[in-house]
């Protein structure tokens, strides 16, 4: 009897031991060993999400709505010419502009920035989509440096690659926006570098295309563009598919001549007036409900 029985303590006392280990362990080992510990975790709200900005104007959810970005911002002056620098001029031309529509009535008007603060390119026009927009304007001043003499206005639409050289280089500076002290902000955010035109994006595309001919109709004779038509370039700031999106590049900053007439009252109120005017008119062909809004304009 006594091998049978030195047989079963061999596996019994190696048992024994081993529950006696679990046991000490769940009464004295450290809280989430065992199964009686619970821990709660309180996470911050999840970061990069920027907040909706206020919409004025019309309480008529039903009424158009334009959101107007000021380019650049915070840590990101963007061009500068002595003490004028593009993220405050672009911040004076959008908010002269939200007073224009304003003052007007029967548009909704909604600003990605209201003060000094950095947005990355892709949280500007998310803003767009988020609220619905039906046309987004992004405000930017050009510059080219060393060479004073270029001046005039450009209006831009989205295009997977830019309609000249010069397009392409100007959507390459606004695009770097994106990159702060060797970071690649745009990444962090999955904003593209270059945004193919696919068949959802044709209708957003027709629209600001109307818009931005207008715009150069409107503005003849009122303000100085330097191309007399449409340009097209891989604008970041554009990308989104379901919002009618344009660039004004309102002149260069980097011109005497242009940097005075947009950084006094009277510049940006003739941009201001145009632009305004441009928007009234299209949304004024969209549609009965746009005419409405307008009574009696000529279009």
């Amino acid at each position: 009897m006594r091998r049978p029985i030195m047989l079963l303590l061999l596996f019994v006392i190696p048992l024994a031991v081993f529950g006696a280990m679990i046991a000490v362990d769940r009464l004295f080992g450290a809280p989430g060993r065992g199964f009686d510990y619970v821990v709660d975790v309180n996470l911050p709200p999840a970061e990069g999400v920027v907040g909706l900005p206020p919409v004025e104007g019309p309480q008529d959810s039903s009424r158009p709505l334009v959101v107007i970005d000021a380019g650049h911002g915070g840590k990101d002056p963007g061009a500068g010419a002595g003490n004028l620098r593009e993220k405050e001029l672009t911040l004076a031309l959008a908010k002269a502009l939200r007073d224009e529509l304003l003052k007007r009535g029967g548009i909704r008007v909604a600003l990605t920035r209201a003060d000094d603060r950095f947005l990355v390119l892709g949280e500007r026009s998310d803003i767009a989509r988020r609220l619905g927009a039906d046309m987004f304007i992004s405000i930017h001043a050009d510059s080219t440096g060393t060479n004073t003499k270029a001046s005039g206005a450009s209006v831009y639409t989205l295009s997977d690659k830019g309609t000249s050289e010069a397009a392409n280089r100007i959507a390459a500076r606004e695009n770097a926006a994106d990159v702060i002290n060797g970071v690649d902000l745009g990444k962090q955010t999955n904003t593209v570098s270059s945004i193919l035109v696919d068949l959802s994006q044709r209708e957003s595309l027709e629209k600001a295309a109307q818009f931005a001919d207008l715009l150069l109709r409107e503005g003849k004779d009122r303000i100085p563009f330097r191309e007399r038509s449409e340009q097209a370039a891989a604008f970041v700031v554009l990308k989104a598919p379901d919002v009618p999106s344009v660039l004004f590049e309102t002149g260069y900053i980097s011109n005497v001549s242009d940097a005075a007439r947009l950084s006094s009252v009277e510049g940006q109120k003739t941009f201001a007036e145009v632009t305004a005017r441009g928007l009234q008119v299209y949304f004024a062909r969209q549609g009965p409900s746009g005419k409405d809004t307008i009574p009696g304009l000529q279009y």
